[in-house]
């Protein structure tokens, strides 16, 4: 009887140690969680205490670059800055499920197209994204196509001759011209100016008045 209660009172204290030991929570760099009593676990998990920042950025910090841009592809500052806010909301290292990368949401092969070494580049990325958009508007000609080609596609805007029936696409295509009119999301729209530069190059804009020199026509 004496071995068998040293034998039960054994098992209690040790029961009692593992029930009471302190647990540790970690979350590694892919954002899985662990659970241990080990207070120093794989050293490449770092505790759960020491939160993930998300860098997000502002039109502030990207000025310089985006009017760099808008001059060297006839492109307005805040038509640029319209789709950033919808595309990464100024995440620059925001990466979508589909993998888009960067604050103008550059798919891998566009960004090759662009001669973008590093999309996750403020500078590189807003380039890309920019001469990627002149290179649509010249195509069609036609802003909401342009914009609707640079969320579906090109070939999936030439397909529908138009702006896709898709609700992801003619939602987005709504949402930056709404931020590029200076105007909350479904309000009354602002009217948009079509204007031919000397070269032939087309811009839109919604200030007319700065082109006064060129031909200037509703859109």
């Amino acid at each position: 009887m004496r071995t068998i209660f040293t034998c039960i009172l054994s098992l209690l204290i040790i029961t009692g140690a593992v029930s009471y030991a302190d647990i540790y929570k970690y979350t590694d760099e892919n954002g899985v969680t662990y659970y241990t009593n080990v207070s120093e676990a794989k050293s490449d998990i770092k505790p759960a205490s020491e939160k993930k920042t998300v860098r997000t950025a502002s039109a502030a910090d990207y000025n310089h670059i985006i009017h760099s841009m808008s001059s060297k592809y006839d492109i307005e500052p805040s038509l640029i800055k319209a789709i950033i806010t919808v595309e990464s909301n100024w995440n620059d290292n925001a990466v979508s499920n589909k993998g888009a990368l960067g604050l103008m949401q550059l798919m891998p092969a566009t960004a090759r197209d662009m001669a973008v070494g590093n999309p996750m580049n403020p500078e590189e990325n807003i380039e890309g994204g920019t001469r990627y958009l002149r290179l649509l508007l010249d195509k069609f000609n036609d802003l909401p196509m342009a914009l609707a080609a640079y969320n579906a596609g090109p070939k999936t805007v030439e397909y529908y001759g138009g702006i896709p029936s898709i609700t992801e696409t003619r939602q987005y295509v709504k949402k930056v011209l709404s931020i590029y009119k200076g105007k909350p999301y479904n309000s009354k729209p602002t009217r948009i100016y079509k204007v031919t530069l000397d070269d032939g190059t087309i811009l839109f804009t919604n200030t007319p008045f700065a082109y006064q020199n060129y031909k200037v026509s509703n859109f």
